[in-house]
């Protein structure tokens, strides 16, 4: 079944996880595309990104919207003309999207020791309390930090934010599925709270992490 998962965050917030096993002919099939949507496809030169890009259109059927309601600002931010917000997210063979009256924003990725190559590029404040003598659990753990900036910086989308001086992510633990972060940007400070959860596919190797996270 393509829609892998429905999670109902709260009232007002749903995410839709679809696995994207189709091809890229099935999925065209399924979804109908204004012409500046066409376009932007036929200029993808990954299938597997084209294929990402109609799954979300699937899902967003699966809301009761249409590839007519979904738009895009001058940042590439998605929003709907409506009281609800959106946010989109895809990694291999999963995309997901966000629906929510309040302010949110969804990233979804693959549990990779490359991100440990990476680590010093978005992280500072949360050394204190990484784990890094366990290789597994600071992979983990380094993931949802990722998920949860740039979560965060599609919710805000503004220039020079840098994941690793601006956004902070409150300690946290592999058992549980929430925290806080921050972000101090110029003037600007927000708060939020950010939830993550860990997931495995039958056809895919490895396990992923979602997070997400609403602007308090």
């Amino acid at each position: 079944m393509p829609l892998f998962q429905t999670i109902q965050c709260n009232e007002t917030t749903k995410i839709l996880i679809w696995e994207i096993t189709e091809s890229f002919e099935e999925l065209l099939s399924k979804v109908v595309l204004k012409e500046k949507t066409q376009q932007r496809l036929n200029g993808m030169k990954s299938q597997m990104h084209q294929r990402a890009f109609l799954s979300v259109r699937m899902l967003i059927q699966e809301m009761g919207f249409t590839d007519n309601d979904l738009h895009y600002d001058e940042f590439g931010k998605p929003y709907f003309d409506c009281h609800n917000f959106i946010s989109i997210t895809h990694s291999h063979h999963f995309a997901a999207i966000i629906i929510s009256h309040e302010t949110v924003g969804i990233d979804m990725e693959l549990q990779r020791e490359k991100i440990l190559r990476i680590a010093d590029k978005f992280v500072d404040y949360e050394n204190k309390y990484l784990s890094p003598e366990n290789t597994n659990d600071y992979v983990r753990e380094l993931t949802i930090i990722w998920g949860a900036k740039e979560a965060i910086f599609k919710i805000r989308n503004e220039k020079g934010i840098s994941f690793k001086d601006h956004i902070k992510v409150d300690a946290f633990s592999l058992n549980e599925n929430q925290t806080e972060a921050s972000l101090h940007f110029d003037d600007l400070v927000k708060d939020f709270d950010v939830h993550y959860k860990e997931m495995k596919s039958g056809n895919f190797d490895g396990s992923f992490t979602l997070v997400y996270a609403f602007e308090k």
